[in-house]
């Protein structure tokens, strides 16, 4: 093996333990039960990752080196903390309505719509006093770790938060 392959440089197209027969297309791994996360909303208690959003989120675990997804809740008249973030967020709205703020803007939706937050714009999600809102959150997250880069999450003051 070449110190090019090993680095990932271009002779790594030419390494066959990393490129078996780079014209052959062939499943980047085999499928496994890590290919399914059941119940994903089933998930009792709290977890970390929902307390640190200030609602129930519940992540969806599966072995994707590139995008993440999530299951988010609010009750009606709820909001998710005020924040921001280095990747971008694809959110859809599985059900309810309400509004995100972002940037001092504000952007209303429903079910139905999708909503994109570039990286480190600052944001607030709420539901409406009309009903629940659930909705699915896509993200770039995981890409951006495998490529090196910092991920950050950024809260702002609970005081400072607009809803």
């Amino acid at each position: 093996m070449t110190a090019a392959s090993r680095s990932g440089g271009s002779g790594a197209f030419s390494d066959a333990t990393r490129n078996r027969n780079g014209l052959v297309p062939r499943p980047a791994r085999a499928p496994d039960a890590t290919c399914v996360h059941r119940g994903v909303t089933e998930a009792g208690g709290t977890h970390r990752f929902a307390e640190e959003r200030g609602h129930p989120v519940f992540p969806v675990q599966l072995p994707s080196t590139s995008v993440s997804l999530s299951v988010g809740l609010l009750a009606p008249s709820a909001a998710t903390s005020n924040h921001r973030h280095a990747y971008e967020s694809l959110v859809y709205v599985l059900e309810g309505e309400g509004h995100t703020v972002m940037e001092g803007s504000t952007y209303a939706w429903r079910a139905g719509d999708a909503i994109y937050t570039p990286p480190w714009c600052w944001h607030q999600h709420v539901a409406s006093s009309a009903g629940p809102v659930r909705y699915l959150t896509a993200t770039n997250m995981p890409l951006l770790e495998a490529v090196g880069q910092t991920v950050l999450r950024e809260e702002e003051p609970s005081s400072q938060a607009t809803t």
